[in-house]
């Protein structure tokens, strides 16, 4: 099957292929018009912050959570995710080849931004303030190459080992200039892990290095709660990410304490937790992608990530929180103070509702999985659980330093780390302090409930080495489970199994010749 691929970036138009045999492969560009004077290069920025902002919405973030154990589809879904919600996960799957061809378009768009960028700069005809301008642009858009990167290396890759770092093929193929060919031979293949993530690393401290001098000449409005552009905070946030995923357990620790302890950021306080995902706006939030207004057409550039879940009649739900496995881990209790009821644990009021389903006429009460519900900003386009991108939270630092610290043996450190985050989450916690196992099991489960759908759980239970089995029981309410898909309610992953990673899309593979012999174990 073809799949052609349009994106129409910075000031050019693209055109790619994920599929066709015929065509170059992914990052490519292939329209010669480029980015000549000052006044083009901030148009052109613009568009990279496109690509960003589509890139935290949408099927990039729900698909490996329908993927795995935390939610099972009904039979009113229409079908919609089901192969991969099932496991039927094949290397010609058309949602795994359009995350990775329009993921690498990103990178094509990035690399063509740069090196004009810098052609600007070599050029010598710029004032001084628009070169800082332009050097800070460019650390942008390095940071961007790096976060799809590491999106693609955490999604299409084995978990990062120093025993598998310099094993050949186990990384990505890495494309960082703007050099379109037809020759089949110059197409990169895999490269190692090792290379991979040298890539990432040498992409974010430049950025961190031009964005922090383009920070100290005054361009300071960035480092804000609910930022719309990228900080060097930003950059932290993406390093500690980074250095979680390849075992580098320090570096983790000190880049999420870099943002921790800047102060700009706060963990959302708990009566303000909900409106964080409704309206889109709290303490915490590092970078939220540039959305102009109610109305404005950049409304249109993002998905409506809450839609995986949740249809608009309230009736019918497309996959629904398993009962056992999701809700039951957060406290659903109340606790009642001067006659009004407070929620013990603030997600589980702002991530599920009850709703009466409906199916063949007969009423089931059931969880519904809403930390997606929708901004009223954009009731104008028509649009039904569709939120603005928020791509780094303070939150996620907490979690990463606390996970990291234990690895490294600093109970202390994780224990207060993993406190913070609970007091700020549970009306009236009490701190508690573990060690060990358990320890490490509380890390994991709090992680678990407070990055609940965003896209996360695929790449933890992998890193972790756990496995799953979902749990379609429903003791509050037993007629719910006559709701679920046959296959979708019994899904069980081993530890290791191969799923856990997805396929170098078939149509990659067909149109590589390097890419021969590199597909990933189980979908050779």
């Amino acid at each position: 099957m073809k799949k052609i691929l349009l994106t129409v970036a910075l000031t050019a138009g693209l055109v790619f292929s994920s599929c066709d045999m015929d065509t170059m492969p992914q990052g490519v560009q292939t329209d010669k018009d480029g980015v000549s004077t000052y006044i083009d290069c901030e148009a052109a920025r613009l568009g990279v912050y496109s690509g960003m902002r589509s890139f935290g919405t949408g099927a990039y973030i729900y698909l490996t959570e329908l993927q795995m154990d935390m939610f099972i589809g009904t039979l009113t879904n229409g079908n919609r995710n089901g192969e991969i919600a099932r496991g039927q996960i094949y290397a010609n799957n058309q949602d795994i080849e359009a995350v990775w061809g329009n993921i690498y378009s990103r990178i094509g768009n990035v690399n063509f931004f740069i090196a004009k960028a810098q052609a600007l700069l070599d050029g010598g005809t710029l004032t001084d303030r628009e070169t800082a301008n332009v050097n800070g642009f460019i650390g942008e858009a390095k940071f961007a190459r790096a976060m799809y990167y590491l999106y693609l290396f955490d999604h299409y890759c084995q978990s990062y080992t120093e025993a598998k770092a310099e094993q050949p093929a186990l990384g990505l193929p890495l494309i960082t200039k703007y050099d379109p060919t037809p020759n089949r031979k110059e197409y990169p293949g895999r490269s190692t892990m090792k290379a991979t993530f040298e890539l990432i690393n040498t992409d974010l401290e430049e950025a961190f290095d031009a964005l922090v001098d383009w920070e100290a000449a005054g361009n300071t409005s960035s480092i804000a709660q609910n930022s719309a552009f990228v900080s060097s905070y930003t950059v932290s946030a993406l390093q500690a990410r980074a250095a979680l995923l390849s075992g580098d357990w320090q570096t983790a620790i000190d880049k999420a304490d870099d943002v921790i302890s800047a102060g700009t950021w706060t963990l959302t306080p708990y009566a303000q937790y909900p409106a964080l995902w409704s309206s889109d706006q709290g303490t915490e939030l590092i970078f939220r992608p540039y959305i102009a207004s109610v109305g404005d057409a950049e409304a249109g550039g993002i998905s409506a990530t809450g839609s995986a879940w949740l249809q608009a009649s309230m009736t019918e739900c497309d996959y629904l929180p398993s009962y056992m496995n999701c809700v039951t881990m957060y406290d659903l209790s109340t606790v009642e103070v001067g006659g009004q009821e407070y929620p013990k644990d603030i997600r589980a009021n702002a991530f599920f509702n009850v709703w009466t389903l409906v199916y063949h006429g007969s009423e089931s009460p059931a969880y519904v999985f809403n930390k997606y519900p929708g901004n009223s900003i954009f009731n104008s386009y028509r649009q039904v659980y569709k939120n603005m991108p928020k791509l780094f939270r303070l939150s996620e630092l907490y979690l990463i330093k606390a996970e990291a610290a234990y690895e490294l043996g600093d109970e202390d450190t994780a224990n207060e780390a993993l406190n913070d985050l609970r007091t700020a989450r549970i009306f009236q916690y009490t701190a508690e302090d573990y060690t060990g196992d358990e320890l490490r099991d509380q890390i994991r489960e709090e992680r678990t409930k407070e990055l609940m759908g965003e896209g996360f759980r695929m790449s933890d239970l992998r890193r972790w080495g756990l496995g799953f089995k979902r749990n379609p029981a429903y003791p509050i309410s037993s007629s719910v489970v006559r709701l679920f898909g046959s296959i979708e309610k019994d899904l069980e992953y081993a530890p290791g199994y191969f799923r856990f990673v997805w396929p170098i899309p078939q149509g990659e593979m067909d149109v590589n010749p390097q890419l021969k012999g590199q597909q990933n174990p189980g979908y050779e």
